[in-house]
């Protein structure tokens, strides 16, 4: 198991990545509450969620070992724009799980990418893990660029993992080992 109980600050060209604020809700239920979100998360019911149990789910965020929730901040106008977390320990792999989402704010302004290559680096600098996975749908090849680019690769396929709209969409496995992080850093 990893010890991801401190949870950092992290600051880059773009953005910060930091712990919880109680004073987050309102930007993050915004973030959630998205339609552009909810599509690419495979929210597509049309859920609004419930504030009280956003709240007594961000106010836990900072005080979990296992995984690492951190809000992601436009550096220059000081909002939270989205969150990056790393999740999902898994033993045999000795492997975590990251996502990321951004509200309707942070887009296309390379916040993903920088918070995407900001916490893959923290993790591979102050961990152990060997490898990070992620999934992405089909539909959402904005997202899959930023993984590419960072260094993920495709390592499977789930056929028909979310019906949208009456169309059944693929999810792709990505994964980051180490040694590809580590052959990515050598050669920048």
């Amino acid at each position: 198991m990893i010890d991801l109980i401190y949870k950092p600050t992290l600051e880059g060209n773009k953005v910060i990545l930091r712990p919880f604020h109680e004073d987050d809700l309102d930007a993050i239920e915004e973030c959630i509450n998205d339609p552009e979100v909810s599509k690419f998360t495979g929210s597509t019911d049309g859920e609004v969620y419930d504030r009280e149990e956003l709240y007594q789910w961000y106010s836990t965020r900072n005080k979990q070992p296992n995984r690492m929730d951190l809000a992601i901040i436009d550096k220059t106008n000081h909002i939270l724009v989205g969150e990056a977390v790393i999740n999902e320990y898994d033993e045999i792999n000795h492997s975590m799980n990251f996502r990321i989402l951004i509200g309707p704010k942070g887009r296309d302004q390379g916040f993903g990418t920088e918070a995407t290559k900001m916490i893959v680096d923290y993790i591979f600098l102050n961990t152990d893990l060997k490898q990070l996975t992620l999934s992405v749908f089909a539909f959402n090849p904005r997202a899959q660029r930023v993984y590419e680019k960072i260094g993920f690769i495709l390592s499977s396929v789930d056929k028909n993992e979310l019906e949208y709209e009456g169309e059944m969409i693929d999810s792709y496995n990505m994964v980051l080992t180490r040694e590809r992080w580590n052959t990515i850093k050598a050669e920048m």
